[in-house]
């Protein structure tokens, strides 16, 4: 036996690498032919379901009477979607698999997660959408006022309450902008503002779509305190809807009531 084994001349040496070359072969084709297929179950693939729109109670019982196992990759909030249903999967619904392979799914959560109120103000409108879609937000209303900011957001509401920012909101919830339409071309007449208490005279410029220009304090005797004393443009003279008006208030600013802006 050993002398076999002995390489005596160069066709005994040639002799062994052959064998040597083709045992090596045995031995790979059937390590991939029958060792691998036999420890993996090589052909027996199974398809995987749709799971889409299907509740998270049921998943487990499901994928286990299909030799599959479950993986909830993560909980997101969509809105129109039925919470706790399957909107996501992978490895796709038809995709071959094999036993026991785990299918990742998300899944729609009850409530919407909270997001911070962007600053939308002083924005120019399409910025604003953009913030908001970026957010998760949705736009609501779009109100139009005359102002000297065309197309620049003024105001950011849900259902008429002014939202500032960094406070907390659904996600998915519409949020009202007002938003400047530049100066308006229809002229209107100046309101008498003078005598008046200078909260309803401010009332009265925002009910008349005008805007509060200067506000400018003078003592002046026999005059009550915070009343308009005289204004600019004049009472009777034209101005265009958007426009300011500046006013001159008796007494000193300190002692003014709240203004309304």
């Amino acid at each position: 036996m050993l002398h076999f084994f002995r390489a005596e001349n160069k066709r005994d040496i040639f002799l062994h690498i052959l064998i040597a070359l083709l045992s090596g072969s045995i031995l790979v084709v059937a390590f991939f032919k029958i060792y691998l297929p036999y420890t993996t179950n090589h052909g027996e693939t199974i398809t995987v379901p749709n799971l889409q729109g299907m509740h998270k109670d049921k998943l487990e019982e499901f994928l286990s009477e299909r030799n599959l196992e479950i993986q909830i990759d993560d909980s997101t909030y969509n809105a129109g979607v039925q919470p706790f249903l399957v909107f996501q999967q992978y490895p796709l619904p038809g995709s071959k698999v094999k036993q026991n392979r785990k299918i990742y799914v998300s899944i729609n959560s009850k409530n919407p997660p909270l997001v911070k109120m962007p600053n939308l103000k002083d924005r120019s409108f399409i910025n604003a959408q953009r913030e908001l879609e970026s957010f998760g937000l949705l736009l609501g209303e779009i109100n139009y006022v005359p102002d000297l900011q065309l197309n620049a957001v003024l105001k950011q509401s849900i259902n008429g309450r002014e939202i500032p920012e960094g406070e907390l909101v659904a996600k998915g919830t519409k949020i009202d902008l007002m938003v400047g339409d530049g100066l308006s071309n229809r002229e209107l007449d100046v309101p008498d503002l003078a005598g008046m208490p200078l909260d309803e005279a401010l009332e009265l410029l925002q009910g008349s779509n005008l805007q509060k220009g200067t506000v400018i304090y003078e003592e002046k005797a026999g005059t009550a305190p915070n009343s308009i004393i005289r204004q600019k443009p004049e009472p009777g003279s034209k101005i265009r809807e958007g426009d300011m008006i500046d006013i001159w208030v008796s007494g000193k600013e300190n002692e003014n009531i709240e203004v309304i802006d």
